[in-house]
């Protein structure tokens, strides 16, 4: 099964309630769109499989918990396997292979999205709009600012996609623009 973007909010409401989360999912969600238009891929299975990536991380934050719990339900309402391998490759330590473009596609935005949002919320205005690659840049420089997102996953996800990190930041932050009234951005 490939789940609609309404099935998908289901699911990710049944099991997040925390703002912030939810708005990750939807960030995630709108740089996975981005990313289907730019790649020739179907915007709404991308956007989907974005939206619901960390479903489960309220509930089971702790590896392997979190992506393993939310892969078995995901198998028990009988999504496609193809997503539910995407889904659990976002987290490095599965050991699961990214070898779709899918999943290094998810892979790449998931943190990039979350720092991004950190970015954006330091601002004076607290826009995404005014956010600027050569400033997420000095920020992932300091390693007290946003600590627990992953640079070398961001660096990694660039290289994985072929993209030069800047071209990857400017992607990411143009798909946020977009989505910038859902996310209070």
């Amino acid at each position: 099964m490939i789940p609609d973007r309404e099935a998908g909010w289901a699911l990710l409401t049944e099991f997040t309630k925390s703002d912030s989360l939810l708005k990750h999912g939807l960030a995630v969600e709108a740089a996975m769109r981005r990313y289907a238009r730019i790649f020739g891929e179907d915007e709404d299975v991308w956007g989907v499989v974005g939206l619901v990536h960390d479903f489960d991380y309220e509930r089971w934050p702790a590896a392997p918990d979190h992506p393993e719990q939310g892969m078995r339900i995901l198998r028990e309402r009988g999504w496609s396997e193809d997503l539910v391998v995407a889904i659990g490759s976002h987290a490095a330590y599965t050991g699961i292979p990214r070898n779709t473009r899918l999943a290094r596609t998810l892979f790449a935005v998931d943190e990039l999205c979350g720092f991004l949002t950190a970015v954006a919320y330091v601002r004076p205005s607290r826009r995404i709009a005014d956010v600027e690659v050569a400033s997420v840049k000095k920020k992932m420089k300091d390693k007290a600012f946003a600590r627990s997102v992953s640079r070398e996953d961001i660096v990694r996800g660039a290289e994985e996609l072929g993209l030069s990190l800047d071209e990857h930041i400017g992607n990411c932050i143009q798909a946020l623009i977009e989505a910038a009234p859902t996310l209070g951005l």
